[in-house]
C-alpha cells in the first residue's frame, strides 16, 4: 500500500460500538493496520489525508517548523506534508487512533486561532467557520453519501458540521475531496463518524492517490532574478534565474542607453535581432505543446517574438524565427533545446 492510500478506521469506541473484528475484514490487509482489541473498544493505526492551500500549510508548519514539531510531540502522530511548491500540498497523518484525533484537534483549533487573528484587522463581526478538505477514494463516496443522502445528512445532523462530497475526482487520481466545515469540535466529530463510515466500505479496486502538480505560473525576470507568481507574491525561481544569467552573459555588450539598472537586460534599448532554425517535423509538437502551451511558456519565459513556419508540401522541417535582444534569442533558444533534448530522451514530461 502506497505512501498516499488513504486508510480509515474509527476511533477507541464505546465496546460493542463496532461489534467484533472479524466484522472487519479488511483491518487484515495492508502493512500499516495493526489491529487489537484494546480497553473493550478498538484501536488501529491509520492515515488521513488533508488537500490544504499553501498559506494553510505555512501555518501548520509555524516559524522554523515549530509548530508541526509541538503538533507532533503533544500528539504522538506522524504529520508528512508533500514537497514542491504547489498552491496545493497534501499532508498526511498517521498514528494510533488517538495520536490521530489529537493531531486533527491541534490543526483545527490552530484554524480557528488564524481566523480570530484575521477578524482582528477586519469590519466582519460573524466569525466564519474552520474549514478542512479531506482526500477520499472515490470507490468509498457512495458509503458516506448514503442512499439518496441519508448518511451525509445523518452526519450532518449529529455533529453539526457542514460536509460535501466533490462530484468530480481530483486531477489525473481516483481521488475525492470532502469538504468540512464548522466548529472544530463539530469538525472533530465529524471526521470520526467519517472514519468509521470508511471503515464500513473500504475502498474497491486500486486507489490512484492525487498529487497536486505545481501551477504554470507567470515567470517574470528581474534584477538578474527570475520569479514566478503565487497569489500576490513573487517567489524567486532558482532554476530559471540560471537560465536567464546564462542567456545575460551570452550578450556581447551591455545594454546601451539603459534608463533603470535595476531590471538589467528588460530594457528595450539593444537593438532587437533575428535567429532562424529549422527542426524537423516529427519534433515540432513537442515544442508547441499541447494547445501551444509549450512555445506560449517559452516565448514568456525567454521574452523572445518566435514564429513557427506552416509546414510547406514536401518538406519534412519547420522554420522557427526567433525576434528579440540577443539574450532573449539565446533564452529562447536554450529553452526550445531543452524540450528537444527532453523528448528524444524520452522525458518528454520535462
Amino acid at each position: 500500500m502506497g505512501e498516499g492510500d488513504a486508510i480509515w478506521a474509527p476511533s477507541v469506541l464505546p465496546h460493542g460500538a463496532l461489534g467484533t473484528l472479524s466484522h472487519y475484514p479488511q483491518l487484515h490487509i495492508g502493512r500499516r493496520m495493526e489491529s487489537k482489541v484494546s480497553e473493550g473498544g478498538l484501536n488501529v493505526t491509520l492515515t488521513i489525508r488533508l488537500l490544504m492551500h499553501g498559506k494553510e500549510v505555512g501555518s501548520i508548519i509555524g516559524k522554523k517548523g515549530e509548530t508541526v514539531k509541538k503538533m507532533r510531540e503533544e500528539s504522538g502522530a506522524r504529520i508528512n506534508i508533500s514537497e514542491g511548491n504547489c498552491p496545493e500540498r497534501i499532508v498526511t497523518i498517521t498514528g494510533p487512533t488517538d495520536a490521530i484525533f489529537k493531531a486533527f484537534a491541534m490543526i483545527a483549533y490552530k484554524f480557528e486561532e488564524d481566523i480570530i487573528n484575521s477578524m482582528s484587522n477586519s469590519p466582519a463581526t460573524s466569525k466564519p467557520p474552520v474549514t478542512l478538505r479531506l482526500v477520499v477514494p472515490a470507490s468509498q463516496c457512495g458509503s458516506l453519501i448514503g442512499k439518496g443522502g441519508s448518511k451525509i445528512k445523518e452526519i450532518r445532523e449529529s455533529t453539526g458540521a457542514q460536509v460535501q462530497v466533490a462530484g468530480d475526482m481530483l486531477p489525473n487520481s481516483t481521488e475525492r475531496a470532502v469538504t468540512i466545515s464548522g466548529t472544530p469540535d463539530a469538525i472533530i466529530q465529524c471526521v470520526r463518524q467519517i472514519c468509521v463510515v470508511m471503515l464500513e466500505s473500504p475502498p474497491k479496486g486500486a486507489t490512484i492517490p492525487y498529487r497536486p502538480k505545481p501551477a504554470s505560473t507567470p515567470v517574470i525576470f528581474a534584477g538578474g532574478q527570475a520569479y514566478t507568481i503565487q497569489g500576490q507574491y513573487a517567489i524567486p525561481h532558482p532554476d530559471l534565474t540560471k537560465l536567464h544569467q546564462l542567456a545575460m552573459q551570452q550578450t556581447p555588450f551591455p545594454p546601451l542607453g539603459q534608463t533603470n539598472p535595476a531590471f538589467p537586460g528588460l530594457d528595450a534599448s539593444p537593438p532587437a535581432s533575428t535567429h532562424e532554425l529549422t527542426i524537423p517535423n516529427d519534433l515540432i509538437g513537442c515544442i508547441i505543446g499541447r494547445q501551444g502551451t509549450k512555445i506560449n511558456e517559452i516565448r514568456q519565459m525567454s521574452g523572445a517574438q518566435i514564429k513557427i513556419a506552416n509546414a510547406t508540401e514536401g518538406s519534412s522541417e519547420r522554420q522557427i524565427t526567433i525576434t528579440g535582444t540577443p539574450a532573449n534569442i539565446s533564452l529562447a533558444q536554450y529553452l526550445i533545446n531543452a524540450r528537444l533534448t527532453s523528448e528524444v530522451t524520452g522525458m518528454g514530461a520535462l
